[in-house]
């Protein structure tokens, strides 16, 4: 069964726990777009492991990880990444491939993507990792992919500078680079993952543009950016949290208000530790947004949800979600591709009743107060998709499964 995990808001919504979860009974790991612009945090037993390019499944000694044709990666960064978990006690070695087709991110284009960036009218809030640099070259037809750089006809064409930093990365590179599309087409009646970047709603066609990212961040994405057919994806399941945040500039219509919910965002930007893993920034955060949540869910064709952070609404004697906006006196309950309405639009919120004690303890659904319960069958009925797993904590085993999503429908 091939199954995808994707963003179902504007990233950083705990896929990386999720992907650690299911990659437990996955075969090979596949990351399809994005580059070192991402950022997972999986905590396991003792151990914190922040990862940005390689999949997290890489945690898992037995599986193969991939970097697939959709990403933009930096061998500076990779090599770093990789020598970090290496310390940690995980071997890699023979376990992550690089797509021939993927392409490579140069230090002179991380120093373009910080300069446009200054010079935008609006900036986009860039993470300066030369990811948005890489891929418009790559539209344009003026940057290179990895099998290039083993190529010398190509090869001796480049730019002296590039040439210089890529000769100490290409040994290293040469026994990682495969035709990893073939690769996956062959072993599609194993178990493969497929791991989105950032989240539905930064995708370059279906997001919030043009505060978005330069890839294709939402589900269809998986196949464009591994190689592997569409019709050989069998289930998408999205991952969000229990209230939505948002790095960088760009709309934010649930984002909260000191004048209207006084400390909220700071304290739960502190319990929910939301600061970026990649930058360090801290994220905006804001109710949940469900009319977002809504299309990402259909623009997506998500047949499951994984609810993460629930945990950090312990403490709350009452939770809000937004079920629609305001604008221009009128109510809107369809996602707006307009950022004139996003930027003004004020959220329509409905109440909840908190549950006032931890949950982190629980394992099954039923364990669950009341009240929780509550809050994801709202969710569930607003959406119409089944929340199947939910992260109660930070720790792998902090985990509810009510239908395993590698279950074939």
């Amino acid at each position: 069964m091939n199954l995808v995990v994707v963003g179902a808001q504007w990233g950083d919504e705990g896929k990386g726990k999720i992907v650690d979860f299911l990659s437990e009974n996955a075969d090979f790991v596949v990351r399809y777009s994005g580059g070192a612009n991402a950022g997972h945090t999986v905590v396991i037993g003792e151990k914190t492991y922040k990862l940005h390019l390689i999949p997290s499944g890489i945690l898992s000694q037995d599986k193969i990880v991939i970097l697939g044709n959709g990403m933009v990666i930096d061998p500076e960064s990779l090599f770093e990444e990789l020598n970090t978990i290496g310390e940690q006690g995980i071997e890699w070695s023979g376990r992550v491939l690089i797509s021939e087709r993927a392409h490579v991110v140069l230090p002179r284009f991380k120093r373009m993507d910080v300069e446009i960036d200054k010079k935008r009218a609006k900036p986009i809030g860039t993470t300066g990792r030369g990811i948005g640099i890489t891929y418009s070259l790559k539209a344009s037809r003026d940057s290179y992919r990895f099998v290039d750089i083993l190529d010398s006809s190509v090869f001796n064409t480049m730019e002296d500078e590039d040439k210089k930093f890529l000769e100490k990365y290409i040994p290293k590179l040469e026994p990682m680079i495969k035709d990893t599309s073939l690769i996956l087409h062959e072993n599609r009646d194993k178990n493969i993952l497929f791991e989105g970047a950032q989240g539905a709603l930064l995708d370059i066609d279906l997001g919030t543009f043009p505060y978005v990212s330069s890839g294709l961040s939402s589900a269809s994405g998986a196949s464009q950016g591994s190689g592997l057919g569409p019709l050989d994806i069998n289930g998408i399941t999205g991952v969000f949290k229990a209230y939505t945040t948002r790095v960088g500039n760009g709309p934010f219509p649930t984002e909260f208000r000191e004048d209207r919910d006084g400390d909220l965002g700071s304290r739960i930007r502190e319990i929910g530790r939301e600061y970026g893993v990649t930058t360090g920034r801290p994220r905006r955060c804001g109710y949940l947004d469900v009319v977002a949540l809504k299309y990402t869910c259909r623009t997506n064709s998500m047949n499951s949800l994984s609810l993460t952070h629930l945990d950090v609404y312990d403490g709350m004697e009452e939770i809000k979600a937004a079920i629609a906006y305001r604008y221009g006196g009128k109510k809107i309950e369809n996602f707006p591709a307009s950022n004139e309405v996003l930027f003004k639009a004020e959220p329509v919120l409905k109440s909840f009743k908190g549950w006032k004690k931890s949950i982190t303890h629980c394992r099954t659904y039923e364990e669950l107060p009341l009240e929780a319960r509550d809050y994801i069958s709202f969710i569930e009925d607003q959406t119409g998709v089944p929340v199947n797993i939910i992260s109660v904590g930070y720790r792998r085993e902090e985990t509810i499964v009510r239908e395993d999503p590698w279950t074939r429908s």
